[in-house]
């Protein structure tokens, strides 16, 4: 995910080594663990009763969780974006605020850093390679930033640079995340979240090849409609593992398009929708980080910008044929065939509570809404999200039944409730039953 608009921030040094990064998370642990005795004393003094769940959530304990993370970038950032993601609100509200906001807040490396890294991979000599290059980042992410230059030919690039010792300290950095969340009791011991860390490994290692991102570029080229696309270009020569290199791609933002005719909103979000269909039923591989900062949209070729191709998933056949059963049997309001198929996905196992089933089938025909309305949906009046939000709140209250969805399917949905925020925050109106019918 990139972002754009930094906060007020001065760049910070990443913790390179593994010695370093471990010691981050000691130091984080103790912190913690002092804030607690310190504000437990504060009640006592008053005469209150200790409670050690809000102690151990209190503001400050938050904020230190926080910016350490932020400070660590890479695999701490991104196990805290993953948890928010993945277990919402089963957690404490001041945990999920915290996470949350992990999605979007990184510091820029210090310039020291930066260059050593760029010698690293050009040599010493590495400023003959451009005209220019700006050494302030203009965007970021949990692993890297991305750098304006241009060529000695003029063409303009953006250039992805990976922190330095994230790729190395992926497994250590999860496994001593989920250890402070855990001993500090940060996160509730209900949420089981082993599974989860297995695959933030799996999915940083890939985010960490810049090679690999390269060539999820280069399929995605092979599969896109450039009538209504543009994909950056990789300058392969200049690239590598940690170091990317693509032709920049020029556009507006897309939360400025707001201000745009109600017929070229509506036309963005068509195109958005259905290329989430053909990542799912066609290509079988889908960009699953909807954030609005990794798309641009160009006004007068009326293309749409993909930048960002990092949290790219082979999607599984099973699971695509899984979802196009669910979509068809919600259509028709087949529970039974709607049950099947969330099985096959992975949804619950044979021993579901029937009152927990309920709700789970409901929050799937809420989600299919905007697939069987006939004519225009309208996203901007819609109370879609807020509905299977509110649903999801009394879906997890029930903590016994909770189920953690398959990792595919989890991702899937983050996509398609990304694009559905897309859709409400543009008042876009689209006629998704259109676009799906080829598909059923």
């Amino acid at each position: 995910m990139l972002n754009k608009k930094f906060e007020k921030s001065t760049a910070k040094k990443v913790p390179s080594s593994r010695l370093s990064r471990i010691s981050h998370f000691g130091g984080l642990a103790a912190k913690i663990a002092g804030n607690v005795l310190v504000n437990s004393a504060k009640e006592l003094s008053k005469g209150n009763r200790p409670n050690t769940k809000s102690l151990l959530l209190s503001t400050s304990n938050v904020e230190q969780l926080a910016n350490k993370l932020s400070e660590l970038r890479g695999a701490a950032m991104k196990l805290g974006q993953m948890i928010s993601m993945d277990a919402g609100e089963l957690m404490p509200p001041e945990l999920s605020a915290l996470l949350a906001k992990l999605r979007s807040n990184a510091s820029p490396m210090l310039h020291k850093q930066l260059v050593a890294i760029l010698k690293q991979h050009w040599g010493d000599t590495w400023v003959d390679n451009f005209s220019s290059f700006d050494l302030r980042p203009f965007a970021a992410a949990s692993i890297g930033q991305v750098h304006q230059a241009h060529l000695a030919k003029g063409q303009k690039l953006a250039i992805k640079v990976q922190y330095p010792g994230v790729k190395e300290s992926i497994a250590s950095d999860i496994d001593n995340v989920a250890a402070v969340l855990k001993l500090s009791g940060l996160l509730p011991k209900h949420i089981s979240i082993d599974d989860l860390l297995e695959e933030a490994k799996q999915q940083l290692q890939d985010e960490a090849d810049y090679r690999l991102e390269a060539q999820y570029i280069k399929n995605y080229q092979s599969h896109i409609n450039s009538e209504h696309f543009q994909l950056p270009e990789v300058i392969s020569e200049l690239s590598s593992e940690a170091v990317l290199v693509m032709h920049f791609v020029e556009g507006i933002e897309l939360e400025e398009t707001i201000t745009l005719p109600q017929t070229e909103r509506n036309y963005i979000v068509q195109i958005l929708i259905q290329l989430f269909l053909q990542e799912l039923f066609d290509f079988k591989l889908m960009q699953t980080d909807p954030n609005l900062a990794n798309f641009i949209y160009q006004p007068t070729t009326q293309k749409v910008g993909l930048l960002d191709f990092g949290a790219t998933r082979v999607i599984p056949p099973n699971i695509s044929q899984g979802y196009k059963a669910l979509i068809k049997a919600g259509l028709s309001g087949n529970k039974e065939q709607m049950v099947d198929a969330a099985r096959t996905i992975g949804f619950f196992n044979e021993e579901i509570n029937e009152d927990y089933l309920a709700d789970v089938l409901q929050i799937f025909e809420l989600a299919c809404q905007p697939l069987k309305f006939e004519g225009e949906y309208d996203f901007g009046s819609s109370k879609i999200a807020t509905q299977i939000k509110d649903k999801g709140l009394a879906l997890n209250r029930k903590k016994s039944e909770w189920h953690t969805p398959p990792i595919d399917a989890l991702f899937i949905h983050r996509k398609l409730a990304g694009l559905y925020l897309i859709a409400a925050k543009l008042n876009a109106r689209v006629d998704v039953k259109k676009l799906l019918e080829p598909y059923l």
